[in-house]
């Protein structure tokens, strides 16, 4: 991905497979949400491909998609700045997360015949269970706004949860939280995948997280992949140490 005459990302290669938890780390400034934003649409990179498989396994090439469609193939993501409905109660942000999924039109939603009331009242009760997931079903009334910093952050991931992927893209998702709204978080992570069957690849910064949810690590530096494998590999690499830490003297300090 070029920007003028800056490359932020530079022959970078990922593979997901089908139900894996796959981090991309890398200090700031590496390319991790630019790489994000071309896979979801919101840039069209310079160079290369991106597919997502559905689930016939058809390749679906995402070059030029607009973000709704991609959504509507099956990749949600959330953000590293907060982006809900804030105005919209917690329900409603879930709901309107569903749209991608519901059939009824504009001719429906002024009739109100069955089919829509029906469609209607499912997307309720799924807004239920999916902010019930997030432990957030006492606040379905709650305006966005008012929530507090993580529960807002699980909102997001309700929302995203909400348009069905085959994928979710995570970016930051425990920046800002304290180390028991971590832990909750690694557990909320491991119950959407146990629940859902879902792929999902995170940008983190907080190794602790990384180290426990992750089958395989990818690194960038300056746009570039330095460094990719399981979590015990990714640790110890040089490369990653130098990336974090950079040069250090004789004794190591």
């Amino acid at each position: 991905m070029d920007f003028g005459g800056l490359r932020a990302l530079d022959n970078i290669t990922v593979s997901v497979e089908q139900q894996q938890t796959i981090a991309l780390i890398g200090p700031n400034g590496a390319g991790k949400t630019t790489f994000f934003n071309c896979i979801t649409g919101i840039y069209t990179p310079t160079e290369g491909e991106i597919f997502l498989h559905d689930t016939t396994g058809q390749k679906n090439r995402l070059n030029g998609c607009k973000p709704n469609k991609i959504t509507e193939l099956g990749m949600a993501r959330t953000f590293q700045n907060i982006r809900l409905f804030n105005n919209m109660t917690a329900l409603e942000n879930v709901m309107i997360g569903q749209h991608c999924r519901t059939t009824s039109g504009v001719l429906g939603a002024v009739l109100r015949n069955a089919k829509t009331l029906a469609e209607e009242k499912r997307v309720i009760e799924t807004g239920f269970q999916l902010l019930d997931l997030v432990n957030l079903s006492a606040r379905a009334n709650e305006l966005a706004k008012n929530l507090p910093y993580g529960e807002q952050r699980r909102l997001e991931i309700a929302r995203a949860l909400a348009t069905h992927p085959r994928i979710i893209l995570l970016d930051e998702p425990a920046a800002g939280m304290n180390p028991n709204e971590t832990l909750a978080l690694i557990e909320l992570i491991q119950k959407i995948q146990s629940n859902y069957q879902i792929s999902v690849l995170i940008i983190e910064h907080d190794m602790k997280l990384v180290m426990e949810i992750s089958d395989n690590i990818f690194v960038l530096d300056y746009g570039q992949l330095i460094a990719s494998g399981p979590p015990h590999v990714i640790k110890d690499d040089p490369k990653v140490i130098q990336a974090y830490l950079g040069d250090t003297d004789e004794d190591g300090l």
